[in-house]
């Protein structure tokens, strides 16, 4: 199948695809510069993600709770827009309310590099 040129998402029905009884996280969008994913923590859990090779970044959609970033502490709730940098440490925690977040991926940095590549041919 061709990659399309373009697709429509609405929130609504990404939030209906979500287990909220376990931590949660869907891919709903993957194309070789960027990824997009639906991320749901429950009040309580732990966030035990692990520094990814991409940029990213994260809007709230939903709850409360705090995202440390190295050794720096953030309190985020609903509407909260957080950029964290490629392979940098970090991970949600303190988790108050239910916690669902949009999750935007940028092109791994290392296939980023051969984009940026000076060599000719």
């Amino acid at each position: 199948m061709a990659e399309q040129d373009w697709q429509v998402f609405q929130l609504s029905e990404l939030l209906g695809t979500i287990d909220r009884s376990t931590v949660d996280f869907r891919e709903f969008l993957r194309t070789p510069s960027m990824s997009c994913a639906i991320y749901h923590l429950p009040a309580g859990s732990k966030d035990m993600q692990t520094p990814h090779d991409e940029d990213e970044l994260y809007l709230v959609v939903a709850g409360r709770g705090r995202l440390r970033i190295n050794d720096t502490e953030h309190p985020i709730v609903k509407n909260t827009l957080m950029y964290v940098r490629a392979s940098c440490d970090h991970a949600f925690f303190d988790i108050e309310e239910d916690l669902t977040v949009l999750a935007f991926f940028g092109a791994a940095v290392n296939s980023t590099l051969s984009y940026l590549s000076t060599e000719q041919p």
